[in-house]
């Protein structure tokens, strides 16, 4: 393409902070292609947790309250991103994206211009020995007119969802489905599910159900009635009791003060899969627990080969459904996240360049 210009609007994360740190920028230079990247014209933006928290430094591993705590305070000194080797600044952040291919890089195929994509959030061609950076963290993001990424982390999607649907999918979704697969949930097995009004609770809920688990979620009152029409079949309330031994699996994003009661919850030899700590990333274990019930635990970040793949065709078959709260213009980014934050939504905030 002709028009594309010499330099792009982007929000620039600047350091470690508060929302002043984000800086509306109308001239930042355009990324620079690999031979094996495509530049993608972004259509639309997902905002997600990890942006709050990258944001914030909650990673830092001095660091052992909740993001909503951290929000009050002060960021770390030490290194807030979660390799913890330390963010290049300014960073685009922006894990989510839904775009249109515009140019490849001189190793790419040119017939790759033109078609509507989504990134693989979890950039696994770019592996490097057990790490794996990810789009918006290691490498600059979608909170942009135009990202570079990866050809072979860029996948088409033949689906009639909109640009704002298919951009809620990348991070949410696949970690989701990296959660399922990896707990192994199957037909049949009883799946607990935590902060399932959260974009990966509602992607969980979804994919489990797609597997033939019956899912009983932990959620807001307010929100049952839209979480059992997406398919969960007991809704619990955020400080009732869980019960003790019932569920084959639990997949937890939120951790903190609750958490040892769902090593309770679980069944002997269940399996528990956790992507995520918003109420608090420090928990009492006690191991007695884990080895006398014969219990498996699953840390999951980094994606497994296939799950992107999987979720693809899970998009283009109808058989999930992304939902939409709310879109934003990128220059309403600080209005987005504080709508994100208040927690009172269900479903993906959008954010929107310029087009």
């Amino acid at each position: 393409m002709n028009d594309i210009p010499e330099t792009m609007i982007a929000v620039q994360l600047l350091a470690h902070g508060g929302m002043d740190t984000l800086f509306y920028n109308e001239a930042v230079p355009m990324p620079v292609l690999g031979p094996n990247d495509v530049l993608i014209k972004v259509l639309a933006a997902g905002v997600n947790n990890t942006d709050i928290n990258t944001r914030i430094g909650w990673y830092a591993s001095d660091l052992k309250i909740s993001t909503a705590e951290s929000l009050k305070g002060e960021p770390s000194t030490q290194a807030g991103d979660w390799a913890g080797t330390g963010l290049h600044f300014p960073r685009i952040q922006g894990a989510d994206v839904c775009g249109t291919i515009v140019r490849v890089g001189a190793g790419g195929l040119p017939t790759r211009v033109g078609q509507r994509v989504i990134v693989q959030s979890c950039l696994r061609s770019q592996r490097q020995g057990d790490f794996t950076p990810w789009l918006g963290s290691e490498r600059d993001g979608a909170f942009a007119q135009f990202v570079a990424a990866p050809s072979a982390d860029t996948y088409v999607v033949n689906s009639t969802l909109s640009d704002a649907q298919l951009a809620t999918l990348p991070c949410a979704y696949a970690t989701a489905e990296n959660l399922i697969s990896r707990a192994r949930v199957k037909k049949g097995d009883n799946v607990l599910i935590t902060g399932a009004s959260g974009n990966v609770g509602i992607a969980a809920i979804q994919l489990a159900k797609r597997r033939g688990a019956t899912v009983c979620v932990i959620a807001a009152d307010a929100k049952f009635e839209a979480l059992k029409s997406l398919g969960a079949d007991e809704c619990l309330s955020r400080h009732e009791p869980i019960g003790a031994s019932r569920f084959d699996v639990v997949i937890d994003v939120v951790g903190g003060p609750q958490w040892p009661q769902l090593l309770d919850g679980l069944k002997p030899r269940g399996r528990y899969a956790v992507s995520g700590a918003i109420a608090g990333p420090i928990v009492e274990l006690d191991l007695r627990k884990l080895y006398l019930k014969d219990l498996t635990l699953f840390g999951c970040t980094s994606q497994d080969d296939d799950v992107f793949t999987n979720l693809v065709s899970y998009v283009e078959h109808g058989e999930i459904k992304p939902i939409v709260a709310k879109q934003y213009p990128l220059s309403h980014i600080a209005q987005a996240q504080e709508a994100f934050l208040s927690k009172v939504h269900l479903g993906k905030i959008i954010l929107v360049p310029p087009q």
